[in-house]
């Protein structure tokens, strides 16, 4: 490996903790303070001199990797399909994180509306969810929110919502009812292409120590 600095970026939430024992099958441990709750730090450095970690929300992992801010990276296949990077390149699925990208409606709207010209929908997945509507003939008006998205129906400000499901606790607490699956999602290796072409050995040994540790 060289000398140079490379960033490994990772998402918060839910896929860090089932993200923690690929990295230790890769040979990689964050300092002490990366599993410090408290921590306000966003960039920490591992047992590996030349590499370290920054941890930040899902949907910046995949625009601090496109845009070279880090030479790697993990997140969900929903997040690679939304921006639709040319500089992200994919190379392995993780099998971590799987879910669904979903429509939902109030339980007393199922069937009402759908075969409207026009519809209004609550969604942190705009590309997504016009690109899916647009399928079926339907211009859809998506309100973006980055969370609380089940609420939104209830209070007026959209027809449906596309959104994950894991389970699906959340949309029956909420009086909602999965509809409609548009996207089957697991976390992926992500590299930047620049990257890759200018430092081949190093990019290439990491795929291959990810591509072991999932095998």
């Amino acid at each position: 490996m060289t000398d140079e600095k490379f960033i490994f970026a990772i998402p918060k939430g839910r896929i860090l903790e089932e993200l923690l024992p690929l990295l230790a099958s890769c040979g990689i441990e964050p300092e002490d303070d990366f599993h410090n709750p408290k921590s306000r730090k966003l960039q920490f450095s591992t047992n590996i001199p030349n590499l370290d970690i920054i941890r930040v929300r899902a949907f910046d992992v995949a625009t601090f990797v496109a845009y070279g801010g880090a030479d790697i990276g993990v997140v969900g296949s929903d997040v690679i399909e939304e921006f639709d990077y040319d500089e992200l390149y994919a190379p392995i699925d993780l099998g971590i994180g799987e879910c669904r990208l979903s429509v939902a409606v109030p339980k007393d709207q199922v069937g009402v509306a759908d075969n409207a010209s026009h519809i209004r929908i609550a969604t942190k997945y705009p590309h997504l969810t016009a690109k899916h509507y647009a399928k079926k003939g339907i211009q859809a008006e998506c309100i973006k929110l980055n969370g609380a998205m089940e609420i939104a129906p209830a209070l007026g400000l959209a027809n449906r919502i596309v959104d994950l499901v894991e389970t699906g606790s959340t949309l029956k607490a909420n009086n909602l009812v999965e509809t409609d699956e548009i996207l089957k999602i697991v976390s992926k290796l992500i590299v930047n292409r620049t990257a890759l072409k200018t430092n081949p050995d190093t990019i290439g040994d990491w795929i291959e120590k990810f591509r072991v540790a999932v095998a």
